[in-house]
């Protein structure tokens, strides 16, 4: 009986070994997984990795967290926004070919995935191992090298910065590496605050919550990020690299500490170190916001914002509150303007100054050029001879004053910093600067002087007076001519020429067949893009006054904004809001930036267009008709939502009515309807067939035209996709970009969508009502008949008035306009 019990005490003890041995592994390979329960942990014991729950919440989760530390600390979720309610049969394993790590339904034959990892490169033996770093890696176990790792959890952080671990974008490869601050204590679900690089200008740290910027670092001055000043403490050595390949933040320290730098779920970023004696908890070495004068833009415009002065806000030196009235409300957000405004007509700033401004946090640099090699005063040089420069400083500091970084525009976000705050040199009229009184022996040169500049001023106020009039009653005709219904912005030309730097090649950010668009700031800071008609464009009045007349009365989340408009001569501009991340096309059809736009991306862009266009044609004030729906007239706003641009041919139609024709044909080839562009018959319908059009292309990320061209046979996109969908090869269309069998059933669906929407007759095509619940819902869909335009040697466009006329279309996407 005693020989009985032995037997199975040792068994048991060699059963608990081999569980020990299982936790104790760093490694996930192709005949292991980690089911809820186990766990894997560094070969060094620093981190480890398994099934957790947060506190107050019965949600499962994987996540890597410190081993050594008592009080769970996560620094890593893989499926933060797919929390598991049920693991009995969910693991986490290494799925072959290509080598993916995944969370799976393993009960379910892998059927349902949680989380996975986006690698596509076969290889022959992948394993997912975890490193004392923290670092996540999957990898070919017979090549370890850090090149050649399929994937890293260090390219995908959630809320915590660990030390090695990169901020920022990498050029090469499209990577852009952010922290996103957990929803709350109890979930770990991206939340509202958002930290990253903004590399425009000189890159510096931005925080947002939501679409709003509430915190800038200030730029990097060669020791740390000059607005976060006490932000080193703790860590050895901070590393920020601008080149063209990339810009990034990271940290390394020196010592056996375990430091952390973490978003809080409040909008805190905070630099935290364990304190492993006496209590052992984390202690905050640094954290930010520090007081009300981090917040972005406190103070407005040219406002220094000081938190031991009350109030905090006051104007720098030789400038005045731009709104009194308001700053006596305690509403500073107008900011300040100069006491003397500088002279439109600067003469290279022969007539300027700079006025030093010491110890404070430097504006924002997003509108800001900079170079290394520049000594101050030859900054000061280059800055006094170009009129847009409004300020200079150094940028690095790190040994004395070295390098040179030019602001443009207006400065905004000055902190007044008692400790290791920068100089900076802002321009100013010469009048602003206190000089010695002249001699009394000059007197009578200065009293001529004086007598005939206020002639000059007399007689060329006459005649400004007399062109203002002529100008006022011109603008009163264009006015009446454009009957707006809501009130605009009347913008200057000077006030756009400044704000563009005069419509440099640097503030260009596309064109279009009306003409060039460049981006601007606006004097309060807000960002515009101006739309610009160029003297070569077949465009005009007529298409101004469309677009204006017909945006004006809508509004709609997926509509860009017009903000308003500028017409003076020959300048006709158009002023709207600007969408930092450009138009549709710049991503779909860019191999590096394609891979940015993961489905759940694109299909929120189908989605969005979709309501767009019913608003469009069924919900707004007008019934519109768009008439050039195309990529690049999609513009992408800072989250990556759609909005519909450019209507200078869009036609409104009364209510009962679905269409009408027209003498004159206009828009882009490839995304016409055959019978608007045989015949000039324009509808609802032909709006669908563009959006059926931009369906195929975001899924399979080709522009229909140019899809492929041979020497006697051209095939579009639409035949190809048709062709495809008739043999039930739909998944040979999809974007390799878009490997995740997850959402297979859902890209399928939106192409049989796309499908029905190009059909080649319009009575064959849905209405956007039933588009859009075909794409929310999983109704029925009908079959799809063959698509407009299936395949063609060209695209031709018959006028009725020559109908032996064949015009031949080249594979550019331009919008074209043809009378018939």
């Amino acid at each position: 009986m005693m020989r009985a019990f032995l037997l199975h005490f040792v068994f048991s003890l060699f059963l608990l070994s081999m569980h020990n041995i299982s936790y104790a592994r760093d490694t996930i390979t192709s005949t292991q997984v980690l089911k809820d329960g186990d766990t894997i942990v560094s070969s060094g014991g620093i981190f480890k990795m398994g099934f957790f729950s947060p506190t107050d919440s019965q949600n499962r989760y994987v996540g890597i967290w410190y081993n050594q530390i008592p009080n769970r600390t996560v620094v890593w979720v893989a499926n933060r926004d797919t929390p598991l309610t049920n693991t009995s049969s969910v693991v986490l394993k290494i799925v072959n070919n290509p080598g993916r790590l995944a969370l799976v339904d393993d009960g379910n034959n892998d059927a349902n995935i949680y989380w996975q990892t986006n690698t596509s490169r076969l290889i022959s033996n992948p394993v997912a191992k975890l490193l004392d770093s923290g670092n996540l890696v999957v990898m070919d176990a017979n090549d370890d090298s850090p090149e050649n790792l399929l994937w890293q959890s260090f390219d995908h952080p959630t809320d915590t910065l660990l030390p090695g671990m990169k901020l920022g974008t990498n050029f090469v490869t499209g990577l852009n590496t952010t922290l996103s601050a957990w929803k709350s204590e109890s979930n770990p679900g991206m939340g509202e605050y958002k930290l990253y690089i903004d590399p425009a200008g000189n890159p510096q740290l931005i925080l947002r919550k939501g679409r709003k910027e509430v915190l800038r670092s200030g730029p990097w001055n060669g020791l740390e990020w000059g607005g976060f000043p006490g932000m080193k403490k703790g860590i050895g050595e901070m590393l920020v690299i601008f080149n063209r390949s990339e810009v990034s933040y990271s940290y390394q320290i020196y010592n056996s500490s375990i430091i952390r730098a973490v978003l809080s779920n409040a909008g805190n970023l905070e630099i935290k170190v364990w304190l492993e004696y006496g209590r052992g908890e984390w202690n905050n070495v640094h954290s930010v916001p520090i007081d009300v004068c981090d917040e972005y833009k406190h103070c407005g415009a040219y406002g220094s914002c000081d938190y031991n002065k009350s109030p905090v806000c006051g104007c720098l030196d030789k400038f005045l509150p731009k709104d009194p009235g308001a700053w006596g409300r305690v509403d500073f957000s107008g900011g300040c303007v100069r006491k003397t405004p500088l002279k439109k007509n600067c003469q290279n700033g022969s007539s300027d100054v700079f006025l030093k401004y010491s110890g404070v946090k430097l504006p924002d640099t997003r509108f800001s050029t900079f170079n290394t090699s520049m000594n101050l005063q030859e900054c000061r040089q280059v800055c006094l001879k170009n009129c847009s420069c409004m300020a200079y400083s150094s940028i690095d500091i790190s040994n004395g004053e070295n390098g040179c970084l030019l602001w443009f525009g207006d400065l905004a976000d000055i902190k007044v910093l008692r400790v290791d705050g920068q100089d900076l040199y802002i321009r100013m009229a010469s009048s602003d600067l206190d000089y010695p009184s002249s001699s009394k022996g000059k007197k009578p040169k200065l009293i001529k002087l004086t007598s005939s500049i206020l002639g000059g001023i007399l007689v060329l106020s006459l005649s400004l007076t007399l062109v203002i009039i002529l100008y006022k009653r011109k603008m009163k005709e264009i006015q009446l001519k454009l009957k707006w219904e809501e009130e605009q912005t009347l913008f200057e030309v000077s006030t756009i020429t400044r704000v563009t730097h005069n419509f440099s090649l640097n503030n260009k950010i596309g064109e279009g067949g009306y003409g060039p668009v460049y981006k601007g700031v606006l004097d309060d800071g807000k960002e515009i893009a101006v739309k610009r008609l160029s003297k070569t464009s077949k465009q005009g009045l007529v298409e101004f006054k469309n677009e204006v007349n017909s945006i004006a009365k809508l509004q709609h989340r997926n509509l860009v904004n017009l903000l308003g408009w500028c017409i003076q001569g020959e300048e006709k501009m158009l002023i709207y809001e600007y969408m930092p991340n450009k138009s549709l096309d710049s991503y779909i059809f860019d191999n590096r930036r394609s891979a940015l736009l993961d489905w759940p991306k694109r299909f929120n862009i189908i989605n969005g267009i979709a309501r767009e266009l019913l608003y469009l044609h069924q919900d707004s004030r007008l019934k519109i008709i768009h008439r050039d729906l195309k990529a690049s007239n999609i513009l992408l706003d800072i989250n990556m939502d759609p909005k519909i641009s450019d209507f200078g041919l869009a036609r409104s139609i009364e209510f009962n009515e679905t269409g009408a024709n027209t003498n004159r044909v206009a828009g882009t080839i490839g995304y016409m309807s055959p019978e608007y562009a045989g015949h000039g018959i324009f509808s609802i319908k032909s709006d669908v067939f563009s959006f059926g059009v931009l369906v195929l292309e975001i899924v399979g990320g080709k522009r229909n035209r140019g899809f492929s061209h041979h020497q006697d046979h051209y095939e579009n996109l639409l035949g190809h996709a048709w062709k495809l969908y008739r043999d039930s090869r739909l998944v040979e269309l999809i974007d390799e970009h878009l490997d995740e069998p997850c959402d297979f059933p859902q890209i399928q669906r939106s192409i049989h969508v796309g499908l029905l929407c190009v059909q080649h007759c319009p009575e064959d095509r849905p209405t956007m009502p039933s588009i859009v619940q075909m794409l929310a819902n999983n109704v029925e869909l009908p079959i799809a008949k063959e698509p407009g335009f299936f395949t063609e040697s060209v695209v031709q466009i018959k006028a009725n008035s020559s109908p032996n006329k064949e015009i031949s279309c080249p594979i550019n996407e331009v919008t074209i306009s043809l009378p018939r």
